[in-house]
């Protein structure tokens, strides 16, 4: 992959390609086809025997033929043996259903059968009528990705050499293949292991087809408000309201068993009443009623809902019951859903002019797109797009995110040439591992400022109530948004500030910025905010400072901030502006004005303008330029040129923070992209036997010492030298072997804080002391009736030199495994010096982490000290993600302290805990890389 760090330490490593998937569950959910439209998916149960007797009859002969190499159907044994699901390490079958005429139909359904160890045969088909629509490609990657977590590597299949459908789908997959000809038949074998072109070949499905799915709801020639009312008071007055004020370009048909016209407009008894085609329904009915207008949407062919109504999963369980049995229907039906719960969409396109919400407030057409979890902050934040004078090119209020997420409206925007900026208010997330994929996807084309409610206790327990769903570690949520290059605003006006200069200027090419101003104070609070945003305010060049002497009066200041005075012109504003621009010293331009009186504003808009234009005809167009606007009487100026528009704020600090992020954001647009690396020396079998022996045993809880080597050893770690004896003789004799001077510790997976009852003995130079050591441990455990808990001791050798670092691993239950990385020792605790991120770990991550902590000039060779094994340090980071990725039973982890050794020495773990806990399959669903072996079972496929 491109952008590999060369680090010079992982010397048998390849790249791991993990897969995107839409939810943790490869075998149920949805799908959502090429056309847009959904399906569900489910591994066959017993029960859908007679299901699936109907699918296999309404195939065509030709269809038969492929599949099972008749135009005869099979047999009912056969047709029971396909529903039998219980055990994937033998057989396994995929389901995909749809509901038509109020039932439920298999359209396709994928089987495996397993071979050998390695090896499934694998058969599926697809009803004649979905043909065309990627299910075989669907079903190939779902059921690859069940074999793969099953521990199987190959898929072999047998199809006819004129079944053209299925091996395109083959090809689709991206999967390397290997095709053996034979008469009329084809032979293939696939390796399963992913690579870089499974992968991108299935985000790209899969955001295709997410934004097909997305489309009626975007550009919609025809919306019915169901539960349009007379009543000016309520909700389905205003949607109704809401998208003929704002002169919808398509029709509009008002829903209302009780009215034959509303606003003049004809209204429908029923959406299966209106005459023509409805390509998006919005729904304002009571919650009891939403799921029968589902069915009759579903019937007249609408492929998106809307829906505002309230009362379901954000009120309780009996809520909660009720939007899952919406859920169901919908995707069911192959509709898309927005909300329940929300407050609409709309899209300023002036071809589609749509306000799907229940305000008539309709912000101006430009560039930047909005989610919101919330529909009053959407409100809010569209009133205030207007201050900031920002566009807006569509918005969507997400409510519940019951179907469509923000997952989903990041893809449709990442397409949307229409939209260049991305703003989020998250209160919740519903599945941050694939919304930070997601995201670090798109922000490498177009940034995203998100703002995360819910930093506070009290704040995640408003947004919990509020969203009926789990607030997020804020700890968690700044390291996904770091590693995804999301820009993170602290409130909501900080976010349209920066959706003003992220829309309207290019990205800084690096941090040193020019300041001009007409007061002191002002270009003060600018400098500082400045510099509080990590941003250069550099000196003048001579040739600099001279040009600006050229044109100001003596009494002006030519350093930066350059100082004008009060008296300052609209011509000493233009050229100042104009040469600060074309300053090679300069990388961006704050220009702040302080009005003296209102009357002067008109012409230093004039001057300023002119300034700008002259600077970028002298060749500074990549240079972004902020305008810090204090007229008041006139704070709405607008400042714009036929050829861009430039942001004015009314605080002298805001446009230093808008370039802070903004420069942040460039230079993380700029680096390589990193590689989640595959070690080939990992025991990954060994320690999830370790972890599974220890749970059987003992349950939930602490590894033991001697347990807790194992699995670091097992994945090749630097463990100190030494071992666990359970006698005062064993320890002397582990003392000689290691040499003195040792460190004995108490091993007990039962006793954690060790130091507390006397359970560490350190620098012990003889025999006598060490067993010294081990009898006072005994004796002190045995007064408190806690010998049971005492394994042994762990005798090791002393470390010496380096610097102590620390390692840590905490699952955090809706983000998975969070790592830590700091100094060690006691310094963690007292400093608190520490960074955080998200696994799984690139190799550009684990550099970053080690490097970004303030401790890290320790690490450096600080004051004669030597400098630390950087290199191997970062090669410990990786292995603990690799390992807490595929072993999920690990629930917390502690490599506290590790000594960072010289370079070229290494590293050494000298302590080390860890906590398992029964859990779900692992992570990624990938084991290492492993050779893969061919083998020719016998299957047969149709699309």
């Amino acid at each position: 992959m491109a952008g590999v760090l060369d680090t010079g330490i992982m010397k048998s490593v390849r790249p791991l390609y993990i897969p995107p998937l839409e939810t943790d569950h490869a075998d149920s959910g949805s799908l959502i086809m090429r056309d847009g439209t959904t399906a569900a998916i489910r591994p066959a149960e017993p029960t859908d025997v007679p299901m699936m007797q109907q699918f296999i009859d309404r195939l065509s002969p030709e269809s038969r033929r492929h599949r099972f190499f008749s135009e005869s159907p099979p047999s009912s044994d056969s047709i029971a043996a396909l529903c039998r699901s219980s055990n994937p390490r033998s057989q396994f079958t995929l389901i995909v259903t749809r509901v038509w005429e109020d039932t439920a139909h298999i359209i396709a359904a994928g089987s495996y059968w397993a071979k050998d160890g390695q090896t499934v045969e694998v058969a599926m088909a697809v009803d004649d009528g979905f043909h065309g629509k990627g299910l075989g490609t669907l079903l190939l990657e779902r059921l690859a990705l069940v074999a793969i977590r099953h521990s199987f590597t190959h898929l072999w299949a047998v199809t006819h050499v004129d079944n053209l459908a299925m091996r395109e789908v083959f090809r689709e997959s991206g999967f390397t293949a290997h095709e053996v000809y034979e008469g009329d038949d084809m032979q293939v074998e696939l390796s399963l292991i992913p690579t870089e072109t499974t992968v991108s070949r299935t985000e790209v499905r899969e955001r295709l087809a997410t934004t097909a799915s997305l489309r009626p709801f975007f550009q919609p020639q025809s919306v019915a408000i169901i539960g349009a009312s007379r009543d000016p008071n309520k909700i389905g007055y205003r949607l109704l309201d809401a998208i003929t004020a704002n002169r919808f370009r398509g029709a509009v048909y008002p829903v209302n068993p009780k009215a034959t016209d509303i606003i003049g407009i004809r209204t429908y008894p029923s959406v299966l009443q209106i005459p023509g085609p409805v390509d998006l329904a919005v729904i304002s009915v009571h919650q009891d009623s939403v799921p029968s207008v589902i069915d009759e949407c579903a019937a007249r062919g609408i492929r998106a809902c809307v829906i505002i109504t309230a009362g379901f999963a954000e009120v309780g369980p009996a809520g909660a019951a009720l939007q899952q049995q919406l859920v169901t229907k919908v995707r069911q039906y192959g509709m898309r859903m927005i909300g329940p719960n929300c407050f609409g969409i709309l899209n300023t396109d002036p071809n589609i002019q749509l306000n799907a919400t229940f305000t008539t407030l309709f912000p101006p057409l430009g560039r930047v797109a909005m989610s919101s979890q919330s529909g009053a902050i959407g409100i809010a934040t569209l009133a205030g797009a207007r201050r900031f004078h920002l566009g807006i090119s569509s918005f969507v209020s997400v409510g519940n995110k019951a179907d469509v997420s923000t997952n989903d409206l990041l893809q449709y925007w990442e397409e949307d040439p229409a939209t260049d900026v991305i703003l989020l208010y998250v209160e919740s997330f519903g599945n941050p591992r694939r919304f930070a994929r997601i995201a670090r996807r798109v922000s490498r084309r177009k940034p995203i400022v998100a703002v995360k409610a819910g930093r506070s206790q009290s704040g995640r327990r408003a947004a919990s109530s509020h969203t009926a769903a789990l607030a997020a570690n804020d700890v968690a949520v700044d390291a996904l948004f770091h590693q995804a290059g999301i820009i993170r605003a602290e409130s909501l006006d900080g976010m349209l500030a920066l959706a003003a200069g992220l829309s309207a200027q290019p990205l800084p090419p690096g941090r040193r910025v020019g300041i001009i101003t007409n007061a002191g104070g002002p270009a003060i609070l600018c400098t500082d905010a400045c510099e509080a945003g990590t941003l250069i305010v550099p000196q003048l060049s001579d040739r600099t400072k001279a040009t600006l002497a050229s044109f100001l009066p003596s009494v002006a200041a030519l350093s930066n901030p350059v100082d004008l005075i009060a008296s300052a012109t609209p011509d000493q504003y233009a050229k100042a502006i104009e040469t600060l621009l074309s300053a090679g010293e300069i990388d961006a331009l704050i220009i702040l004005y302080m009005a003296m009186t209102v009357t002067d504003t008109a012409e230093i808009t004039h001057g300023i303008m002119a300034g700008i234009e002259n600077g970028r005809k002298a060749g500074a167009k990549a240079k972004p330029v902020l305008i810090g606007w204090m007229a008041e009487g006139d704070m709405d100026r607008t400042f714009s040129s036929q050829t861009e528009t430039i942001p004015a704020y009314h605080l002298p600090e805001t446009p230093a923070l808008v370039l802070g992020k903004a420069a942040t954001y460039a230079e993380w647009r700029q680096r390589p992209a990193g590689m989640v690396p595959d070690f080939d020396d990992l025991n990954l079998p060994a320690v999830r036997k370790i972890c599974a022996d220890a749970l059987s045993r003992r349950g939930a809880g602490w590894l033991s010492v001697e347990e807790t080597r194992d699995v670091l050893s097992a994945i090749q770690l630097p463990v100190q030298p030494g071992g666990v004896a359970r006698t005062a003789d064993e320890a002397a004799g582990l003392a000689r072997r290691v040499g003195y001077p040792v460190a004995v510790k108490l091993a007990s997976h039962q006793i954690v804080h060790k130091t507390e009852i006397g359970g560490v003995q350190l620098n012990l130079t003889n025999e006598e002391a060490v067993r010294t050591a081990f009898g006072s441990m005994r004796t002190r455990l045995a007064e408190t009736n806690q010998l049971d808990a005492m394994e042994g001791v762990l005798v090791q050798p002393m470390a010496t030199g380096g610097v102590e670092v620390m390692i840590g691993v905490t699952d955090d239950p809706l983000f998975g495994p969070l790592m830590a990385f700091g100094l060690g020792g006691i310094h963690v605790e007292i400093l608190g010096d520490v960074q955080f991120r998200i696994t799984p770990l690139t190799d550009l991550d684990a550099y970053e982490m080690i490097r970004s902590i303030k401790g890290y000039r320790l690490l450096t060779g600080y004051r004669g000290h030597p400098s630390a094994d950087l290199g191997a340090i970062e090669d410990v980071l990786l292995r603990i993600s690799r390992l807490v990725e595929e072993i999920p039973e690990i629930n917390e982890l502690d490599l506290n302290p590790i000594f960072a050794l010289p370079p070229g020495q290494g590293c050494r773990i000298v302590d080390a805990r860890i906590l398992v806990i029964p859990s779900a399959p692992q992570r990624s669903g990938y084991p290492s890389h492993t050779s893969l072996s061919c083998s020719n079972p016998s299957s047969a496929l149709e699309l």
